[in-house]
């Protein structure tokens, strides 16, 4: 596909990652997503309050490690080879998602 394509299309762009940090990130996913079944589970069985919240807690956390290491790599990779070839499009775009996450 074409820059210009690309730049048409967004919900179209893809991301090569490498082996590690594809399995890393799954990892992490999984970690969430097995918390959640968990905190599902706490409610069918009727768990006490305060032991869910600090399951949601714990997946709030394991949730936002995601994201941490995500955006690190996407800075790292995609931000940093934008740049380096002359445009800011990727730099405006990470702006716009950050104030996103600062809502």
């Amino acid at each position: 596909m074409s820059k210009a394509k690309e730049k048409e299309c967004p919900c179209c762009r893809t991301k090569v990652r490498d082996e590690k940090e594809l399995k890393d990130l799954i990892h992490r996913l999984n970690r969430v997503e097995g918390q959640i079944r968990g905190i599902k589970g706490m409610l069918e069985k009727d768990a006490y309050c305060i032991d869910i919240l600090n399951q949601v807690s714990a997946a709030n956390s394991a949730l936002n490690s995601f994201t941490k290491v995500l955006l690190s790599n996407h800075i790292k990779s995609c931000v940093a080879d934008d740049v380096r070839q002359g445009s800011e499009e990727k730099l405006d775009e990470l702006v716009q998602t950050l104030q996103k996450f600062m809502k």
